[in-house]
């Protein structure tokens, strides 16, 4: 018999941040995320994406051992703003057990039916931002640090039987970066820079804090129509760039300002340090972070995290002008693949700027839907 335990107290947050590593045990492509970053984002006492959604958590017991895992997000922003009435599930773990799955499903479909939803997506968090998707292809390839992690095949079948439909895919791309930045690359880039633009270069983080605000003022523009996306607040923001910035490498962010200085384009990379999270297990002390800094200098793949360009500016050549900065860092330190992060399927100019750089998909992930 399945008992649901509503996660209420501490302990049994405790527990529901800690359960995927005694699932995923022995899943050789599952990547462990930092425990810490866990509790940023699962605590509602860390992270202010709480203030403007209802949550509810669910931990399911068999045989008195604790099996699986469920979370339930309505994001009043988010639904307010494009006239839905949406509960996501997230953060959903378990093992191959239709009873376990089908009680934790239910019970985010009861309590979304209960506060008057009328579709039920995922899996999907608080916001795009957060990990989105099971994984559909490329289920033996090694997995990136911040992307999506890998889930078992088998939560595609139970998630079907449960009647849910495809609402889209996410890709993901990866290519060799070019020994030489292509000369189209080159032409647009130059015309840009004589137009006035210009890409700001960065050797330490703390001169990268100025443009946190402008920068995701731009993010906030921009990805307004991007599926699942609700605009951040700015204490949001400020949590979001303290989460990631310290692992970030500075000579991988680009901003470009226009004559008056503004921010109107921006791409943050980052070299790939999934080896160093997997030794670190989780953990980055006493000696989590030796790994995730060895890590940085062994690796031979750029990651890109996220960008954007003004809406205005869309189709000027910005992204010719950071992409011929970061394939000018990506060279200078020896690295010779790129990876595209996460790209919505009905994305399709910058789909269409990946395929243009020859990149090809090779991990594919899918959100899910159903009428409650």
């Amino acid at each position: 018999m399945i008992q649901l335990i509503e996660v209420k107290s501490k302990k049994d947050l405790k527990t529901f941040i800690h359960l995927p590593f005694i699932i995923h045990k022995n899943h050789k492509e599952w990547l462990p995320p930092l425990i810490s970053d866990e509790w940023k984002v699962f605590d509602k006492t860390k992270n202010h994406s709480f203030e403007h959604c209802d949550t509810i958590m669910f931990l399911a017991s068999k045989n008195n051992k604790v099996v699986g895992r469920i979370m339930g997000i309505i994001n009043h922003t988010y639904n307010t703003g494009n006239r839905e009435k949406n509960v996501r599930f997230f953060g959903l773990e378990c093992y191959d057990d239709s009873t376990v799955y089908d009680a934790l499903m239910y019970a985010v479909k009861d309590w979304g039916k209960q506060k008057g939803m009328d579709t039920i997506i995922g899996p999907l968090g608080f916001s795009d931002k957060d990990p989105q998707g099971f994984l559909i292809e490329g289920f033996n390839d090694p997995i990136t640090v911040m992307v999506t992690n890998p889930s078992f095949e088998y939560m595609i079948s139970h998630t079907e039987r449960n009647g849910f439909k495809k609402k889209l895919d996410v890709f993901q791309y990866r290519a060799q970066i070019p020994e030489k930045t292509p000369e189209i690359y080159t032409k647009i880039a130059d015309r840009v820079k004589r137009r006035g633009f210009k890409v700001l270069e960065f050797k330490k983080s703390k001169h990268v804090r100025p443009y946190v605000k402008p920068v995701f003022d731009l993010i906030n523009a921009t990805y307004k129509d991007i599926y699942g996306f609700a605009p951040l607040a700015e204490i949001e923001s400020k949590e979001f760039s303290e989460r990631f910035l310290p692992l970030l490498k500075p000579q991988y962010i680009k901003i470009v300002v226009d004559t008056s200085d503004n921010v109107v384009a921006f791409v943050v990379a980052m070299p790939d340090i999934s080896n160093g999270f997997k030794k670190a297990k989780g953990k980055l002390f006493p000696f989590g972070f030796i790994h995730i800094l060895r890590a940085f200098k062994q690796t031979n793949q750029l990651n890109l995290l996220l960008g954007c360009v003004s809406e205005e500016l869309q189709n000027s050549g910005l992204i010719a002008l950071m992409a011929q900065s970061m394939y000018k860092s990506a060279k200078e330190n020896g690295l010779t693949v790129l990876d595209s992060h996460l790209i919505l399927e009905d994305n399709k100019k910058m789909r269409a700027v990946m395929e243009r750089m020859d990149h090809k998909i090779y991990k594919k992930y899918r959100i899910f839907e159903k009428a409650l």
